[in-house]
């Protein structure tokens, strides 16, 4: 094997896992904790747009 394709042959195994652990990060979605962090601050700004 030469240098190039070793180094190809690298780079692609790094590509695939890269892939795989991305994938698998949006597998799991957004955490329960996040989600109500998130209505909290939704409903601030309900708030104060109401009172504007």
């Amino acid at each position: 094997m030469t240098r190039h394709q070793d180094k190809k042959s690298r780079e692609g195994i790094i590509e695939e896992n890269l892939r795989r652990v991305y994938e698998e990060a949006m597998d799991e979605g957004v955490p329960d904790r996040f989600k109500s962090l998130l209505e909290q601050l939704k409903q601030q700004d309900s708030e104060q747009d109401s009172t504007r």
